[in-house]
């Protein structure tokens, strides 16, 4: 079981060549158990990256999402309050951008690594807080 980043969900569903193979791998292998878990602000996230002209999409942005969420495997992840509580309690230094506050929170909720290729969460992960996994390797 792993929980991905919003940046994870659009390599994988766009097939990028940034997401490494031993990642790929592990994503595959969650998959095959319905265990890859996208927080429910990734929608949020991605729809307001594709409004602002931050990300291209190669269709409607709600339809690329509803895609993405099919791939085998994808479940979405509630926002419950204990993970709400959590985002803004983390412990440590982690920047305050709200929506990896909430990713974060997520994955230390499930108990799952996180994958992501975001350097801060990266080494918020390498300082104990929360279980991560290099998306480019």
């Amino acid at each position: 079981m792993i929980v991905i980043d919003t940046h994870v969900l659009v390599w994988l569903a766009n097939d990028d060549q940034r997401l490494g193979a031993e990642t790929r791998k592990a994503i595959e292998k969650a998959a095959t158990d319905a265990g890859v878990f996208v927080s429910a602000i990734t929608p949020w996230e991605i729809a307001m990256l594709a409004q602002k002209g931050r990300l291209l999409l190669n269709r409607e942005v709600g339809a690329w999402i509803e895609e993405a969420l099919g791939l085998p495997g994808i479940r979405l992840a509630p926002i419950v309050p204990a993970i709400a509580v959590d985002s803004v309690r983390l412990p440590g230094s982690l920047h305050p951008d709200p929506v990896d506050r909430l990713i974060v929170a997520t994955a230390r909720h499930s108990g799952f690594p996180l994958v992501t290729a975001d350097r801060s969460i990266l080494t918020y992960g390498a300082q104990g807080f929360v279980q991560v996994m290099d998306a480019e390797h």
